[in-house]
């Protein structure tokens, strides 16, 4: 058997410890050859020291240092290199030494090593959406150009890649009707707007299913996750927006449905865990033990669909329209929204106030062309500022 060697970017976050856990079962199949991480310094020595990762990746001298004072305290045998440099990222990404890259860092900063891996061929799990929301036709290119293979890591992506044919890319022939992404409707799905106004960040990153960071768990109450999801879908499968559509499922067993012409309906079904999609894209084609509680049919009772409330929950609507307008729009829509929940977790912004900040940087921003990583990064950069420009408007009574 062949030693898959990885890069885990983003190794401390949730997708990250997910997929030290699936290493862990598997040490015959996988080695680590590299890991990032932006925040969580003791948390990457500990796993740099459990496997022996030879490079680390930090954003900055500061990080390095304390690294390095968190390797020694945890008295790490053989000390990693520890890279800090501004290309340090795209260059683990694209070493020649590794064979899959997961991306599994948080926004739109995970776009320009997600980019190097794909324009290096790399086996690329991607898990960071916003690289496809942001950059989708660059990073998809890429791929087409150098050979890379992109496996979905996000559950309802995944879900959807096991249903679809194998054949790629997706042509009439195949049948395929429409793609149906399923949403737990997150922790507020009920609440009234007037109750939404007083939500607390707290509140919003507790997820009643499914255990993820705090950004992304902003993101899933307010839909704006799956509406990232719907353009990420436009761009992984090649189906144009009016043949995908998003179903509120509170369960989060159904992980996402493919409707195909003749009336039949392909779902995948699973315990939510992320650890089952790690596992089958590390795995791919193969599949593997991935030590998540198994599902028991006997046991599932009602599962329920129901349509989401755009008026209640207006990104979903925003991001489908950005994806009409296209990619510019998407770059605006996923900038505001970081800043947005960035406010919002700060406590400078209500929860009903997310959606209006976005929309506003929509309106004020022309549509234009963008044709390299460059445009991207300035548009990106322009609407950031744009949003704390907003922001303090918006800002809670």
């Amino acid at each position: 058997m062949t030693v898959q060697r990885l890069a885990v970017l983003g190794a401390t976050g949730s997708i990250g410890q997910s997929t030290w856990k699936i290493v862990r079962q598997h040490p015959e199949r996988f080695q680590i050859l590299g890991a990032s991480a932006n925040q969580n310094m003791m948390e990457l020595a500990a796993l740099c020291c459990e496997f022996a990762v030879p490079v680390l990746v930090v954003p900055d001298a500061s990080r390095a240092q304390q690294l390095l004072e968190c390797l020694h305290q945890q008295r790490c045998t053989t000390l990693p290199e520890i890279w800090h440099d501004q290309q340090a990222l795209e260059r683990l990404a694209e070493s020649s030494q590794v064979d899959t890259v997961i991306a599994a860092i948080v926004g739109a900063a995970g776009l320009p090593s997600t980019l190097a891996a794909a324009r290096a061929g790399k086996r690329l799990l991607l898990a960071n959406k916003e690289s496809l929301v942001v950059g989708g036709k660059l990073v998809t290119e890429a791929a087409q150009a150098s050979g890379a293979l992109i496996l979905p890591l996000d559950s309802e992506h995944n879900a959807l890649f096991q249903c679809l044919p194998t054949a790629r890319p997706l042509l009439p022939e195949h049948g395929v009707a429409k793609l149906w992404l399923t949403a737990s409707g997150g922790p507020f799905r009920a609440l009234s707007m007037e109750a939404l106004k007083h939500v607390t960040p707290e509140q919003a990153c507790a997820h009643p299913i499914w255990q993820m960071g705090r950004k992304i768990s902003v993101d899933s109450a307010s839909l704006m996750n799956k509406g990232l999801e719907v353009i990420e879908a436009f761009w992984l499968f090649g189906l144009p927006a009016d043949q995908i559509d998003v179903v509120i499922h509170p369960q989060s067993i159904v992980h996402s449905m493919v409707e195909y012409r003749d009336g039949s309906f392909l779902a995948q079904l699973g315990s939510p865990d992320m650890c089952t999609p790690i596992a089958y894209g590390l795995a791919y084609p193969e599949r593997i033990e991935a030590g998540v509680q198994r599902l028991n049919p006997l046991q599932l009772g009602q599962l329920s669909f129901e349509a989401p409330d755009h008026h209640r929950f207006p990104c979903l609507k925003m991001a489908f329209s950005a994806l009409a307008a296209g990619p510019s729009a998407a770059v605006v829509l996923n900038a505001a929204n970081e800043v947005a929940v960035e406010c919002f977790l700060n406590g400078a912004l209500n929860f009903t106030s997310i959606g209006p900040l976005i929309n506003e940087c929509l309106q004020q921003t022309p549509i234009h062309s963008l044709h390299s990583l460059d445009d991207v990064l300035e548009l990106d950069r322009r609407t950031r500022f744009l949003a704390h420009t907003l922001a303090p408007r918006m800002t809670k009574p």
